[in-house]
């Protein structure tokens, strides 16, 4: 039988689980994508995100910083009205707000990958739980990361939606020890540079 992460409930997300959760990204659209939808999820459940998430990338241009760092008041308006998205006007704001700070980050450090990835010095932490249930809310890299992504003007970043990203994004591989998915994140992580998410 197939050993997956306890919180895999649906089909959706095993996909999900899979194929995406835990495995590092260095591929800034992707970080930017995940940061959106990790503060979207506030309040949410993951797999209300997960069903909308082509909604997202369509209203969202792929998720390309740039196009998004151009939305207008106007644009704002026809999103709130999106039935693709969770129609929450601070939310919408805050990733266009967010796509402008992530161009200063990029501006000053190279890529929203280099800035993210500092913070774990750009290796994957690895933890061993045996439940996914023992895993942290946040934890003081999630607490540096939500600070430092504040002082740019992020919104929507506090420390335990900046940890939900870190699992997402694999900089920290939490999948527990019986998992499938546990030894293939760590041996992407330990090659440093992994793969761009697709």
């Amino acid at each position: 039988m197939t050993q997956r992460c306890n919180w895999v409930s649906s089909e959706a997300l095993a996909q999900y689980h899979d194929t995406e959760w835990g495995v590092p990204s260095r591929e800034d659209e992707h970080l930017f994508e995940m940061l959106v939808l990790e503060g979207a999820q506030a309040g949410l459940s993951w797999s209300t995100i997960l069903n909308k998430r082509a909604g997202y990338r369509r209203a969202f241009a792929e998720f390309d910083i740039d196009k998004v760092a151009r939305f207008t008041p106007q644009h704002v308006d026809t999103l709130v009205a999106d039935e693709g998205i969770v129609r929450h006007r601070g939310k919408i704001e805050a990733a266009i707000n967010n796509a402008r700070a992530v161009q200063q980050i990029r501006v000053e450090h190279g890529s929203l990958a280099d800035f993210i990835w500092s913070f774990v010095d750009n290796t994957p932490i690895q933890n061993e739980w045996a439940s996914y249930k023992h895993a942290p809310a946040s934890t003081e890299v999630s607490d540096a990361l939500s600070k430092a992504l504040k002082r740019y003007g992020c919104k929507f970043v506090g420390s335990t939606i900046c940890y939900a990203f870190m699992q997402a994004v694999g900089m920290v591989n939490d999948h527990e020890v019986t998992c499938m998915c546990r030894a293939r994140c760590a041996a992407l992580g330990k090659k440093g540079r992994a793969r761009k998410a697709g």
